[in-house]
């Protein structure tokens, strides 16, 4: 099944940022890839992102620089992963924030 569309979701967890990547499948069907590497299944968009939100995860691309400030992190100095494979792109999917002074 192919992908139609994705988007970048951010958590903050302790000192790490944690990402979620939803990709929206030409079925209307949806899929997460999480931290773990795992792609986890949803019957819908609106599964997959409800799923996200009660995780705490926010979308990238609706943050702030107030949101960014609540999550220790500064729009500029971050973006989501990239990776040639699944297994690079799952060693960066957390990210150790450096200690604030």
């Amino acid at each position: 099944m192919s992908v139609v569309h994705s988007e970048w979701w951010i958590a903050s967890l302790g000192s790490a940022l944690v990402w979620a990547r939803l990709d929206l499948l030409e079925a209307g069907t949806a899929s997460v890839f999480d931290c773990d590497g795992r792609t986890l299944p949803y019957d819908s968009e609106d599964s997959a992102r409800n799923a996200l939100l009660d995780a705490e995860f926010r979308a990238w691309d609706g943050l702030d620089e107030t949101d960014a400030a609540a999550l220790g992190i500064d729009l500029g100095s971050v973006k989501p992963p990239e990776g040639e494979s699944v297994e690079a792109l799952r060693a960066r999917m957390i990210v150790q924030l450096p200690r604030r002074q």
